[in-house]
Formats: structure tokens, C-alpha cells, sequence
């Protein structure tokens, strides 16, 4: 058995995930007939919820991709979604227990494999689940990595990732990723929109991300991003708007071992805070 996942945010919830019959990457086959009529059906209405949801606030690179990829019909099978994924970017997607260990998991990005998790929440979860399912996977995750700019920028997180191991650097690259990947925000022609999967795979947070007058949406700033705390089980106080998708892999690109020690040298900010002349948006 492998090291136990964790988590740099904060919240009173376990986590969970069957980690007995994973190989040593963590990864195991997807039982495809486990997900019986009732799970199907539910793949189905969740899906069929947020497809109502995203037009006009999902980035256009999410929305080119969405309804190509057969979701209506239930829940993906991986060999299928792997062989369109391959062709358009050269990533997979890699079936897996739950959350990952740090350095498994951008182990897997750096590979250009994609960690999906394979079970389906429960009905009682429709509405709200803390822990990522196949649903937020699938649906949040998989379509950007048809983008090449932002699949380039998951690969060079995970590359950033194996390298920050050992320079006690991964809450920063945990707020990057949670900040980015699972709840970022991108200024578009027609204004700003979702392209984290956080947020794209919820049924509530779209319209606290762009209509709530209660968070604050700032401008992306990589040092200020890494100094920021969050939490995992609330609708987020602090949203960071990145200009497009060639932004963020341009931040990430660089060597972040230098720029640790300057973020370790100033205060960390709480979730909602406002620091003297940010660029804030509506």
C-alpha cells in the first residue's frame, strides 16, 4: 500500500476511495460494469444540469469540446475518451482510486496522464460533494486538455511539481492548482468566465463565481496566488483572473525553485484578502 493522500486545505471532511486493488502508479482498471441503471441515470441528470449551466459562463474552450464528447449518453468509458484525447493533445486519462500523493500525481502530469477517479457520487451527494468524483473529473478536467496551450501548462505544473519535492514547496503549488486548475477565472471579449473544473462541475458556485458581489476576483499575480490560503468546502472568497491560457503556462514554464523562498519570506494571505493597489474585477 502506498502513501496516503493528502490535502493543504482546509475542511472537516474525510476522504475517501479504494485503494486495495490499485497498482503501483495507484491506478486500476474502471470496472465499467460496477456503475449499474441507477448510476448511469445519475451520470445522466448531473450531466444534464450543468449542460444548462455553462453557456455564457464557460470559457469557449470548454464549450467547443463539451457536447463532442458523448457525455449525454453516461458515464465515459476511459479507452474511448483516451482514444479522441491522444490524437488532439497526446494525453490520457488514467483510472484511479481517489486522491492522489503529491508527488504520484505529478508524476502523472508530468506524463501527460490525466488522474481520474472512479467512483460516482452518491445520490445524496447530487447537489454537493468536497472530494473530486468521475463526474468533476470527466466533466470539469477532461475537456481543457483538448486545449493545447492549457495541456501544455498541466504537464509543466506536474513537471514543477517533481521538482518542488524536497524544498518544502507543495502548499504553494497546492494554492496554484487550486486557484487555477479547480477555480480560475479568464477576461474574455465578452467578459469574464469559468474555466476552472471546481467550479464548471458545480451546480451552485458558476453564479457565485461570476455574478456574487461577495468574492473578490483578482487579477493573476504567481506569487500571490502561492501566498493565498483556501478551503475545500465553501464557495471560494477569492477568485484570480488569468488574461488566456497562454498566461499561465508562461508562469509556469520557469524554474519555480528561486521564487520559493520569496514567497516563504512574505506573510500568507487568508482567502478574501485585498492587498493595496490589485487590479480587481467586477
Amino acid at each position: 500500500m502506498g502513501k496516503a493522500p493528502a490535502t493543504f486545505g482546509a475542511s472537516t471532511h474525510g476522504l475517501r476511495g479504494d485503494y486495495s486493488g490499485m497498482l503501483a502508479d495507484y491506478t486500476v482498471e474502471q470496472d465499467y460494469a460496477s456503475y449499474d441503471e441507477s448510476a448511469q441515470d445519475r451520470w445522466r441528470r448531473l450531466y444534464a444540469r450543468q449542460m444548462k449551466l455553462v453557456p455564457g459562463r464557460a470559457c469557449p474552450e470548454f464549450l467547443r469540446v463539451i457536447e463532442t464528447l458523448g457525455y449525454e449518453q453516461g458515464v465515459p468509458r476511459f479507452e474511448e475518451v483516451n482514444q479522441r484525447l491522444l490524437a488532439a493533445t497526446d494525453w490520457r486519462v488514467v483510472a484511479v482510486p481517489g486522491l492522489l500523493p503529491e508527488h504520484v500525481f505529478f508524476g502523472h502530469l508530468a506524463a501527460r496522464r490525466f488522474p481520474v477517479t472512479v467512483w460516482l457520487r452518491e445520490e445524496s451527494e447530487f447537489d454537493y460533494i468536497v472530494e473530486p468524483d468521475i463526474f468533476h473529473d470527466f466533466f470539469g478536467h477532461v475537456p481543457l486538455l483538448f486545449d493545447p496551450v492549457f495541456a501544455d501548462y498541466m504537464q509543466a505544473y506536474g513537471r514543477g511539481g517533481l521538482k518542488a519535492e524536497g524544498l518544502h514547496a507543495l502548499e504553494y503549488l497546492a494554492r496554484l492548482y487550486w486557484y487555477t486548475v479547480e477555480f480560475g477565472l479568464i477576461d474574455t471579449p465578452q467578459g469574464l468566465r469559468i474555466y476552472g473544473a471546481g467550479i464548471l462541475s458545480s451546480p451552485s458556485e458558476i453564479d457565485h463565481a461570476l455574478a456574487s458581489p461577495e468574492p473578490r476576483r483578482i487579477a493573476f499575480d504567481l506569487r500571490r496566488v502561492m501566498r493565498t490560503r483556501y478551503k475545500i468546502d465553501s464557495f471560494q472568497q477569492s477568485y484570480f483572473v488569468i488574461d488566456d491560457f497562454g498566461q499561465l503556462f508562461r508562469e509556469t514554464a520557469p524554474d519555480f525553485t528561486p521564487i520559493y523562498p520569496q514567497v516563504a519570506a512574505q506573510p500568507t494571505l487568508a482567502a478574501g484578502e485585498v492587498l493595496p493597489g490589485e487590479r480587481l474585477y467586477g
